[in-house]
């Protein structure tokens, strides 16, 4: 069974050629067979992620009439509330709502056109209950771009490219972060049939970026020998996998993996979790030609705009 690899990022960072060549050489073997890794040596602060999810907490917490003054759907920023999104829409599949609340915030630099700052570069909304989260996800959000440009800049070394192939189309990038709660099953009681935390899904840009909270209803990932698999969870470590659209850039060489969120489980039924989910795309009219051989696995793939194909895919997981 192919299983998701635990891989530290410190040689990339501070080692010398060969470390350097060896993380690439494992993240490009990690990306074709099963789309997914879990990386340490990251350089991010576990102090930085605590505070976020206190804070967020605190926002949750908060009287559903106070959150709603906040409220929006899938793609905007603001709090999702339960029952506007089911990830299993992605793959055509008819699921109930995901068993989630989210706080979403993203990029707010406009390029200064309107067609795109519409869709991509809305304003961030931040509430005035808890108004220490402005603060903290602001330096996040710049933290997690540098990140996600290192670890761009990675895949493109470990496809055999130049280091700044992908990191061009990301000068003015669209991303978001979004804080989800899982609640505890004493608080949702029992799930309807077919209905998770997230649905399975594929995620849909380049690359996703995530900090998780180790849990009986935790991440999965499909594993085409085994089926669902639980992802490893190590400490003080970010979960990454590739996006529809750098699967696509690639030309198949890298999956871009279904996964899910379980439920909350009977075994533990006061579990209560927090992800920060970190989804980076990149600007959002670059044209994105498939890679063809040698470094892709088929010539004639089609050219897709980022903007064209990524919105088609948030507006299936949009429950009206």
């Amino acid at each position: 069974m192919k299983a998701v690899p635990i891989i530290d990022l410190a040689p990339w960072f501070h080692g010398g050629e060969r470390d350097r060549a060896a993380v690439a050489a494992r993240v490009d073997a990690a990306l074709s067979e099963i789309g997914f890794l879990v990386v340490t040596g990251h350089g991010v602060p576990a102090a930085d992620r605590d505070a976020i999810r206190a804070a967020a907490k605190r926002f949750f917490a908060l009287p559903r009439e106070v959150k709603q003054r906040y409220a929006a759907t899938v793609g905007e920023r603001g709090w999702l509330p339960p029952g506007v999104e089911a990830n299993g829409y992605a793959e055509g599949t008819a699921t109930p709502p995901d068993l989630k609340e989210t706080f979403a915030v993203g990029a707010d630099r406009p390029t200064g056109d309107p067609f795109f700052d519409a869709e991509w570069f809305l304003p961030n909304v931040w509430p005035g209950e808890v108004p220490e989260l402005e603060a903290l996800l602001t330096r996040y959000l710049a933290r997690m771009k540098r990140l996600s440009d290192d670890l761009l800049a990675l895949c493109a070394v470990a496809l055999g490219l130049p280091s700044g192939f992908f990191t061009a189309h990301a000068l003015n990038p669209s991303f978001t972060l979004n804080i989800n709660r899982y609640p505890p099953l004493s608080q949702l009681g029992e799930p309807e049939p077919g209905q998770f935390r997230i649905g399975p899904h594929t995620d849909f840009g380049t690359l996703t970026v995530l900090d998780r909270q180790d849990g009986v209803g935790g991440l999965q990932v499909h594993s085409e020998e085994a089926g669902w698999v639980d992802a490893p969870w190590v400490e003080d470590s970010f979960t990454i996998n590739v996006g529809d659209l750098l699967a696509h850039w690639t030309g198949g060489r890298w999956t871009s993996n279904r996964h899910r969120v379980l439920p909350p489980d009977p075994s533990a039924p006061d579990e209560e979790l927090v992800s920060l989910i970190f989804f980076y795309e990149c600007d959002p009219d670059t044209r994105v030609e498939p890679l063809g051989p040698p470094v892709g696995r088929a010539a004639g793939g089609a050219t897709v705009r980022a903007h064209d194909f990524l919105l088609e895919r948030l507006d299936a997981i949009t429950l009206a």
